[in-house]
């Protein structure tokens, strides 16, 4: 009993031995909260409503109209350090077109999948990080 008595002791001691003032200070940079760009929030938004429209699509089912909130694409705030472009801009009209016409297309699927194309051929330009993301919107 003694024994045990006494190692514990010795871990407390040394445990606070090794305590200095240093490690407790403050870093020197202030941690900061990521905040998500209007854009960003925006196409985050526009995933899940063609997740949503392409299981409508899948099912047969009707597939109500197109979101108008999609047309923020040409004015949202870019993520930090990204700009709005001729290219961009351009990408974005082909983008609303190829959306709009899902929902007064004959074969959606084809039309669907053609929206999904316009999105890669924009991001394999811009911002490649979410293509494999996107992808998985294709209906096979």
């Amino acid at each position: 009993m003694r024994s045990i008595f006494l190692v514990v002791v010795v871990l407390f001691f040394s445990c606070n031995s090794n305590k200095t003032e240093e490690s407790c200070e403050k870093p020197n940079e202030e941690f900061q909260m990521y905040e998500v760009s209007e854009m960003a929030a925006l196409m985050e938004q526009m995933y899940v409503e063609n997740t949503r429209l392409k299981e409508r699509i899948e099912k047969k089912d009707t597939l109500g109209q197109f979101p108008t909130y999609f047309l923020n694409i040409e004015k949202a705030k870019f993520t930090k350090g990204k700009e709005r472009d001729t290219f961009f801009n351009e990408q974005t009209q082909l983008f609303l077109k190829a959306q709009s016409e899902i929902y007064t297309a004959k074969d959606t699927k084809a039309a669907y999948n053609a929206m999904v194309d316009q999105c890669i051929a924009c991001h394999e330009v811009k911002c490649g990080g979410p293509i494999m993301r996107i992808k998985k919107l294709y209906i096979k």
